[in-house]
């Protein structure tokens, strides 16, 4: 016990970034692991949370294979013992999505990120390798590509995020790994490939390659003007890249051109990252700069700005009149981390089940607490493709998976939705090899899992999202045990 006791205050002392003299860091590792403190982080519970069951025969849905999905049927294979369970995925090979960011640090290789879906949905789960080409609420079945109809008595819809790079006129994905272009972001789901992911190592290397031929070249890194797939990847590979040159004395000229108007939506978090900035050579941050256009053969990257200037003084108001404006704004690069804009799936944008007006039109029309369609009620979502505040992470879809589940059970019972999604999400924001900060909220604001200042960059928790959660992913969530 004493052991354990001194053990625990090294390991207080090392997630607070104190130095330790009894407890080195592959010990602190491994003390987590044993004491279950890895599947506390986060707001993880060591075991899934028991909740509703019910032994009724119902056909029960579930639209998509990726993380938010296979969670999804996993905790409805056990919660419901007689329902007739099919889920409509096209992709044999799941991708473990969060560690292509590492993929593109050189920490990862593709083979780590893959795995088969065939071994993660549960025996007696009926699968169809195809994808839904239309919704049809009002007689509760789909139809797929091939043209199967598919009826339900229960639909989950877990069908992910889609990226738009033909958004971007004269860029097309063929052009992602030439011309000094990359994105981490670039995979195809069918065929379980992450190539965006190896072309930005590649690309990390050429831009340490062309700083070190005596020229300091010019990065671009941007982010659109539509809600994407973990908000933070963009500055991710910003620091990353930049620690990359820093640790061989190189220099480049950094550019982040973001369509939001600061860092980070938490003013801490921000601030945070206007300090990691500090540590760099050159980062120019443009703000309201979305992209727009590429001249991919001459490196000619065009924003649409916008910007506000001042009118006239009103009298009455005592202050002068804002107006808004824009233009358009050529930059040129040497290299560029393009980051697409990103929409829900067609099929679901042309169904009545997306939210008809507003910036979510389109996004799957559900509460943002309970997770239930609002004008359909045997439909429930999971996931990226939530028209919600919050929540585009795969921490987010691992907290909706209770909740979904749950709520779809209850329904089924006749009983009341009493699980409610609190806008939990997580950004791990690597600010350098070696550190995180972790930035994790709700609707509410910042909402922390463990006692630590989320706004300081740690080493533990690059440790915790290196080593420990991809094992977490495979063998826990994927299981619906967490």
């Amino acid at each position: 016990m004493s052991n354990i006791i001194s053990h625990s205050k090294n390991l207080v002392n090392i997630l607070h970034g104190e130095p330790q003299s009894a407890m080195s860091r592959r010990d602190a590792l491994k003390f987590i692991g044993l004491t279950g403190g890895a599947a506390m982080m986060m707001g993880a519970p060591v075991a899934a949370e028991a909740g509703p069951s019910s032994d009724k025969n119902a056909k029960v849905l579930v639209v998509g294979g990726g993380a938010g999905g296979i969670m999804a049927t996993a905790r409805l294979h056990s919660a419901l013992p007689n329902a007739e369970i099919t889920i409509i995925a096209p992709n044999e090979i799941h991708l473990y999505q969060p560690g292509q960011v590492f993929v593109a640090a050189g920490l990862y290789v593709h083979d780590d990120l893959v795995n088969h879906n065939k071994d993660l949905i549960p025996s007696g789960v009926t699968w169809i390798k195809d994808e839904v080409k239309t919704f049809d609420p009002d007689n509760n079945k789909v139809t797929t590509r091939g043209g199967k109809e598919v009826a339900y008595d229960y639909m989950v819809v877990a069908t992910g995020i889609v990226y738009h790079y033909d958004w971007i006129k004269g860029l097309t994905e063929a052009d992602i790994g030439t011309n000094g272009i990359s994105s981490v972001y670039l995979s195809d789901l069918e065929k379980g490939t992450a190539h965006g992911a190896d072309v930005t190592w590649e690309w990390f290397e050429a831009l340490k390659a062309a700083a070190a031929g005596g020229k300091k070249p010019t990065a671009i890194y941007t982010q659109p003007n539509t809600p994407i797939k973990c908000g933070g990847a963009p500055q991710k590979i910003l620091y990353l890249s930049a620690d990359h040159l820093r640790k061989e004395n190189l220099a480049a000229n950094f550019v982040f051109a973001t369509n939001g108007g600061k860092l980070f939506g938490l003013p801490t978090i921000a601030a945070s990252l206007g300090e990691v900035q500090k540590g760099y050579d050159t980062i120019t941050n443009k703000f309201k700069h979305n992209l727009v256009a590429m001249d991919v053969k001459n490196k000619v990257a065009t924003f649409e700005e916008h910007y506000t200037v001042k009118g006239e003084y009103d009298e009455d108001l005592k202050e002068f009149d804002m107006i808004e404006k824009k233009r358009m704004v050529d930059m040129n690069y040497d290299f560029i981390h393009v980051v697409p804009p990103m929409g829900p799936p067609q099929a679901l944008v042309d169904s009545a089940l997306g939210w008809q007006k507003g910036t979510a039109k389109g996004w799957l029309e559900v509460d943002q607490h309970t997770l239930q369609h609002k004008r359909y009620a045997n439909v429930f979502g999971i996931g990226d493709v939530c028209g919600i505040p919050k929540g585009k992470t795969g921490g987010s879809a691992r907290h909706h998976a209770p909740i979904t589940v749950g709520n779809l059970v209850s329904q089924m019972n006749g009983d009341p939705l009493e699980k409610s999604f609190d806008g939990y999400t997580v950004c791990p924001l690597k600010t350098e090899y070696g550190k995180i900060i972790m930035a994790e909220f709700d609707y509410e604001g910042l909402a922390p899992s463990f006692p630590l200042d989320p706004a300081e960059p740690r080493w533990v928790w690059w440790a915790f999202d290196l080593y420990m959660l991809k094992p977490m992913y495979w063998h826990l969530m994927m299981k619906g045990w967490m």
